[in-house]
């Protein structure tokens, strides 16, 4: 069941109206409302596939309790690390099994060794990467003292499975999420009207910029041969403005349908595309997959606590992990290296200045220095994400070399000038909006009501226009 489907736009209503009318007097109530409906939602995707999102809830849930339960730190360790092994285990089968195998068979048959086919008919279960995720945190934090275990399976089911979060995340925390699980939430007026903005925002996104992005880069990265350099390094470009607007898309809509059951959600994109360099894009792109690797893999190697080189030791292993996270194939490995290589200049002569604050804050326009960083941060990030989107890494290494001729400095074949209307609105929109945790949260709030709700209806019209073909999230298949 899509976000942006009509199926999902009759499901949502029929849960809101259920959760605040019927369900409302209880958390018990509500929880299991919610437990009912994720499993409903999850089950749309794949029947076969929710028996396997109940197993790794049950294992963790009871993983969680004998953890807690243990009277002495090897057995605390010894139940903590068999959780881990079998999360891990499930996550390797299904989603890297058949990589491994082809891999090792490619190797054999290069030293001239014939092998059988041992790869398997094998479906990748939506979600699994991320709910995989909730379920390690959880026995982590567990294990390191940060929180109790949940003895109310409802409530822990809930925290693993809340259907806004479960297929795409954001990749929430039992330190953030369950406390908000464990009480009785109340109708907020205010909060579920701002959810709806930043649905609304998150359709506009995904349906009108992604979609419509999505039309040219699937033609230039198909028949990437026949295109000249500038319309190679054009779609480069789109697809970069691509994979933002369908992720953070998403995100905003996932973090808007939780507002409307009274529940706030981690941030996962805080305007990355206007970093000033690329470390302060790390800290805005995918926030909730990047502090978790920070926090359950970077910091116990070490983090930059000994020296330059074990900081870039560790930095190449959570993006290379972070790489292999993303999908079974060499191209997401290579994404990773390259991301990591981007950050060792910065680790070797560190910049004093930390870019944490907003963006020429407090201003309309940002400075010629700030806009040459961003313009090169974005500009590095697409050329990586060449990788991202290619097949394999012979297509990517064609396409890098089908940029590097003469015309480059040519117009494009392609001139999708509608497209950069839509974009450069798009990217309005985004700035005027940078200091909130989304675009709409204040938009236009100094403005009479009459403009922002002309402005949200032209949102809508454009939506409702929008007359591409249909286009699955890109992070589903991760």
């Amino acid at each position: 069941m899509l976000f942006d489907t009509i199926n999902f736009g009759i499901f949502l209503p029929i849960v809101f109206l259920l959760y605040w009318f019927v369900a409302r007097k209880t958390v018990n109530n509500q929880n299991l409302l919610l437990l009912l409906a994720s499993y409903f939602f999850y089950s749309c995707w794949d029947k076969r596939f929710l028996f396997l999102l109940v197993a790794s809830t049950l294992l963790d849930y009871f993983a969680g309790l004998l953890v807690n339960r243990s009277a002495t730190v090897s057995h605390k360790k010894r139940w903590m690390i068999l959780s881990v092994c079998i999360n891990l285990s499930l996550l390797g089968f299904f989603k890297y099994y058949n990589f491994f195998v082809s891999s090792f068979s490619e190797m054999l048959s290069k030293f001239g060794i014939a092998n059988s086919d041992f790869t398997l008919n094998i479906f990748l279960p939506i979600g699994i990467s991320f709910y995989t995720f909730h379920g390690l945190s959880y026995i982590i934090d567990i294990y390191n003292g940060k929180i109790a275990p949940e003895k109310n399976f409802v409530n822990y089911a809930v925290f693993v499975s809340f259907f806004p979060l479960l297929v795409a995340g954001p990749i929430e925390r039992a330190t953030h999420l369950l406390p908000q699980i464990k009480v009785k939430r109340e109708f907020d007026y205010s909060r579920a009207v701002d959810g709806l903005r930043q649905i609304l925002w998150g359709l506009f996104k995904k349906l009108v910029i992604a979609n419509h992005c999505a039309v040219y880069t699937n033609i230039i990265f198909n028949d990437s041969t026949i295109f000249t350099s500038s319309t190679l390094f054009m779609g480069a470009l789109i697809f970069a403005i691509q994979v933002y607007a369908d992720f953070s898309g998403y995100t905003d809509i996932a973090i808007g349908t939780a507002k409307l059951f009274g529940i706030e959600l981690l941030q996962n994109f805080s305007f990355p595309y206007f970093s000033r360099n690329l470390t302060e894009f790390w800290r805005r792109w995918h926030i909730s997959l990047s502090s978790w690797f920070r926090d359950y893999l970077y910091i116990p190697l070490g983090g930059n606590r000994n020296g330059k080189l074990i900081t870039i030791r560790n930095t190449f292993i959570i993006f290379l992990v972070g790489g292999f996270w993303h999908g079974a194939s060499w191209t997401f490995i290579v994404w990773g290296f390259v991301n990591a290589l981007y950050l060792v200049p910065s680790i070797l002569f560190p910049d004093k200045t930390i870019m944490t604050d907003v963006v020429a804050k407090g201003k309309l326009f940002p400075t010629l220095m700030e806009l040459a960083g961003m313009l090169r941060t974005f500009v590095l990030i697409a050329l990586v994400c060449i990788f991202f989107r290619s097949q394999d890494l012979a297509h990517a290494i064609t396409y890098f070399y089908g940029m590097g001729s003469k015309t480059l400095f040519t117009l494009p074949a392609l001139r999708p000038i509608a497209l950069f209307f839509l974009i450069g609105f798009f990217i309005c929109v985004e700035w005027v909006g940078r200091n909130d945790k989304h675009a709409l949260q204040n938009f236009a709030f100094n403005k009479p009501k009459v403009i922002r709700l002309a402005f949200y209806y032209f949102l809508i019209l454009a939506i409702y226009l929008s007359k591409v073909p249909e286009q699955q999230f890109i992070y589903f298949q991760f």
